[in-house]
C-alpha cells in the first residue's frame, strides 16, 4: 500500500526533475542520485529525448522534446516527458489523440487560452498532461504511471 508521504515524494521528485533537469545538463548524475534517494528506486534522467522503455501505448504529439524522464521503485514506474507545443489548442489535439488510442479523458478544470490540463485513464497506463504557456512558447507535459495489476 502506498504511503501518504510515498505518493507525494515520487511527483514532487519528478516535478523537481523536470523543472531543474535543463539547468542542470552538467550534473546529471548528481541530479539522478538525488532523485532515487528521494524516490527509493532507479532514474534515467533523459535529456532532451523520449525514455527508451516510454510505453508505445501512449501517443505524445509532435512536437520537440524538450526533455524525458523515467523514475522506478518498488510502487511502480512513472514516465515524465515535455514536448514543445504550438499553443493551448495543442490539449484538443492530445486529448483525440489519447481516445483515438483508447484512453478515455477528462479535463480537469477550464482549458483556456494559458493552457489546460486533462486526465486520460487506459488499460494499462494513466496519463496527466498539463499545457502551458510562458515566455518561451508552450509546452504539453506528460506524466504516465502504469495502472496496479
Amino acid at each position: 500500500m502506498r504511503t501518504p508521504r510515498r505518493r507525494i515524494a515520487v511527483p514532487l521528485a519528478i516535478v523537481l526533475a523536470v523543472a531543474a533537469g535543463p539547468l542542470l545538463t552538467g550534473c546529471v548524475g548528481q541530479v539522478e542520485g538525488i532523485i532515487e534517494n528521494v524516490t527509493g528506486g532507479e532514474v534515467d534522467l533523459g535529456g532532451q529525448s523520449v525514455p527508451q522503455d516510454f510505453p508505445a501505448s501512449v501517443p505524445l504529439t509532435d512536437g520537440d522534446v524538450i526533455y524525458g524522464l523515467s523514475v522506478n521503485n518498488a510502487d511502480g514506474k512513472v514516465w515524465n516527458v515535455t514536448v514543445s507545443v504550438a499553443d493551448a489548442t495543442a490539449l484538443d489535439t492530445i486529448k483525440l489523440e489519447l481516445e483515438d488510442a483508447g484512453f478515455a479523458t477528462r479535463l480537469e478544470g477550464p482549458a483556456n487560452a494559458d493552457g489546460g490540463t486533462l486526465i486520460a485513464d487506459g488499460a494499462e497506463y494513466g496519463v496527466l498532461v498539463a499545457v502551458t504557456g510562458g515566455n518561451d512558447g508552450f509546452v504539453a507535459n506528460y506524466t504516465v504511471t502504469a495502472n496496479p495489476a
